[in-house]
């Protein structure tokens, strides 16, 4: 399958300043940004930094970002599912994952969330693809937002709607571990019937054991 990668931008103005909303960045481009300190939900900034880069090279690898001048403060990641996750037992070429979104504290409440997910699906290739998502309140930040899980949820499943994914069911037992854990997926308009045949499975691999 060729990964086409079409970049697309927006300018979101904020009160804290106007964004620029961008992407697929290049790895060079992305190098020459600066990473916002307080980009710490993953890991910290500057193994991020480096792990983004190395999304960027990646042939289906794509990272959208929020860049307030020259510093990165929030960036969306797509990329093949980990190969120790259920969703990469199909070997789907047309299927990739949504793997992590975050943006600065400072600013958030502003819809670069959102507006990240929408300059993501404005390339007409992701028409191509089924595109996950897997929903763990694990990864939530609680404490800050001061939200409790289902608040939280309801704010990640609006934000994710932004972008066209929607809620599907699954037995996957990690996300069937806790109510408030959920898939979500957008399935491209020129996905074929047998791909999606193949992610319903992907979605009930246990309904046999019952």
């Amino acid at each position: 399958m060729e990964h086409k990668k079409t970049y697309n931008a927006k300018e979101l103005k904020t009160p804290k300043g106007t964004l620029i909303i961008e992407g697929p960045i290049s790895p060079e481009k992305l190098s020459s940004y600066e990473f916002h300190h307080d980009l710490t939900a993953f890991r910290q900034p500057e193994q991020q930094h480096k792990a983004l880069i190395e999304i960027a090279q990646l042939p289906e690898g794509r990272i959208i970002i929020a860049r307030h001048d020259q510093t990165i403060v929030g960036y969306v990641t797509f990329l093949y599912p980990d190969p120790l996750e259920r969703w990469s037992e199909g070997k789907m070429e047309n299927l990739i994952e949504l793997g992590a979104i975050e943006v600065i504290p400072d600013f958030r409440g502003c819809g670069v969330g959102k507006n990240l997910l929408i300059v993501s699906m404005m390339d007409d290739a992701m028409e191509d693809y089924i595109i996950i998502t897997t929903e763990y309140y694990w990864h939530w930040d609680l404490k800050r937002t001061e939200l409790n899980i289902w608040e939280y949820r309801k704010m990640m499943e609006k934000m994710m709607n932004a972008g066209g994914l929607i809620w599907y069911a699954t037995d996957d037992p990690e996300i069937c571990s806790h109510p408030a854990n959920c898939l979500m997926a957008r399935i491209g308009s020129r996905v074929d019937h047998e791909s999606i045949q193949k992610f319903d499975r992907l979605r009930f691999m246990n309904r046999f054991m019952y």
